[in-house]
């Protein structure tokens, strides 16, 4: 599963390196074909439905296995399908979504990898990221983590794998119509990031490389390659990217000649060839054809198959294990069933589930917050998350930026605002003012930019962004 480094609570102990590795060349075809991996596919969900707790809930301590829900998704079962004896009262989807809702979750003390955490798998079961709740909005915790000396970052810059994480949160988690739901200045970003933090071998690891040529140089590990690569993709750099063949060529190298396992830093295991092959996946590369036949015949899909109990469904971390591991089983399926990081929810076979849920509107009189991203076109990209309490079932554009001015993590995203009342055109933001074609523009959830107005309504779980910049921008 998912192993956000960041928090101890998500992190795995690992073995020892083993395995070998082997040159590799292109075969005929793979070992698994088409009725395999169905059959392998089928039995994994089985397996994954034997974790939901009595009470309906897959989410606890340690490394919890909510992570199944994206493995759900892109195996084709929805998640609010998934309950105990079939009580529908207590679908995995309605207890995770309570379960976020509650002031307090994650933590006392949470860190960044917790909001993508429950991003990806809010997907997946068909919860808006962005509008869990009226208090509840993940996209908005996510961008209260951007680090406004080093822009492109969430999170401290040393945990890597939370800006991975974030691209993959931000990038994966469309809106509901399938669209890109964050601005492409904070989309560029973190891109130039990831890309910065690629080691000289193609690959990354969980922790900051940029600038470093020591930690440049040294060995990249499968597991954080194939999340990096995959956040590359979803923030849409296409699989023919330079960096993207590189990683490409990265894993290739990792692959062993007699079972198509990647041998990773943790050794052979199942979860990092899950990792690896989700990158794949991410990028439209197949892991069942040309350079990831091995000249055995074997591919990462046949390592991962062959690791799993049949019928019971569950998947082995190493090939030497006796019983099935809850978290590697997550990890081998999701790559298995071609997935990525997240999958968009499929239509429900429930009567009456829909497929997404979100809070319709704010309630007034409880606190809530937005994301906003402010660009004052100069390269100075602003990213916070505002917090405020409205007074209705909507607010307004204008609203927003005044509680900006006081309520924002982090602080400084909005400092000012021409006019400071009332309706109208927005004409100074930061002091940067409109200029000829250089005006204020204002978009939402991914839409196009129109001129920025104060009237303009928001609703609950928007993510705002602001440009100046001339009309030719969009």
């Amino acid at each position: 599963m998912p192993r956000l480094r960041a928090s101890r609570r998500l992190a795995l102990v690992l073995p020892a390196v083993c395995g070998a590795l082997a040159l590799t060349a292109p075969s005929a075809f793979a070992t698994s074909g088409p009725a395999q991996v169905a059959k392998s596919r089928a039995n994994g969900v089985s397996y994954l439905r034997s974790l939901q707790a009595a009470d309906g809930s897959y989410a606890g301590s340690g490394l919890s296995n909510e992570w199944a829900f994206s493995a759900l998704a892109a195996s084709g079962t929805a998640v609010v399908d998934v309950a105990p004896g079939g009580d529908t009262t207590k679908n995995a989807r309605t207890v995770y979504r309570n379960l976020l809702s509650t002031s307090g979750w994650p933590s006392a003390a949470p860190v960044v990898t917790d909001y993508e955490r429950g991003t990806l798998n809010a997907y997946a079961a068909g919860i808006d990221p962005a509008r869990v709740s009226a208090s509840r909005n993940l996209v908005a915790d996510i961008y209260s983590y951007w680090q406004t000396a080093e822009p492109g970052y969430f999170g401290p810059s040393g945990n890597f794998n939370g800006t991975v994480f974030a691209a993959l949160a931000l990038g994966g988690a469309r809106t509901r119509a399938d669209g890109a739901r964050v601005p492409q200045s904070l989309t560029d970003s973190v891109v130039t990031r990831i890309r910065a933090n690629q080691h000289v071998d193609g690959g990354w690891t969980y922790s900051r490389a940029e600038g470093d040529s020591t930690a440049l140089d040294s060995a990249s590990d499968v597991d954080m390659t194939g999340a990096a690569m995959a956040a590359l993709c979803v923030s849409g750099v296409p699989g023919t990217d330079a960096d993207v063949v590189r990683a490409k060529n990265f894993l290739k190298g990792k692959l062993v000649g007699t079972t198509g396992a990647f041998n990773s830093l943790y050794g052979v295991n199942t979860s990092s060839n899950g990792w690896g092959v989700a990158g794949l996946n991410a990028c439209g590369i197949n892991p069942q054809t040309g350079d990831f036949v091995t000249v055995n015949g074997k591919t990462p899909i046949d390592f991962l198959i062959a690791n799993q109990f049949d019928p019971a469904g569950g998947f082995k971390y190493k090939p030497s294990d006796t019983a099935p591991s809850p978290y590697s089983s997550i990890d081998a399926l999701r790559a298995v069933a071609g997935g990525g990081f997240t999958a968009a929810p499929p239509v429900p076979v429930t009567p009456g589930a829909p497929q997404w849920v979100a809070q319709p509107a704010f309630t007034a009189g409880t606190s809530t917050e937005l994301a906003l991203t402010v660009d004052d076109g100069t390269g100075n990209l602003k990213v916070c998350s505002v917090h405020f309490t409205p007074t209705g079932t909507t607010t307004t554009l204008g609203e927003v930026l005044a509680a900006a001015t006081s309520g924002a993590s982090p602080a400084g995203c909005v400092t000012s605002v021409t006019p400071t009342s009332g309706t109208g055109t927005i004409t100074a933001v930061n002091g940067r003012t409109n200029s000829g074609s250089n005006t204020w523009k204002a978009a939402v959830d991914g839409s196009a930019f129109g001129v920025a107005v104060r009237e303009k309504v928001i609703k609950v779980g928007d993510t705002i962004a602001l440009r100046r910049g001339p009309d030719s921008q969009g």
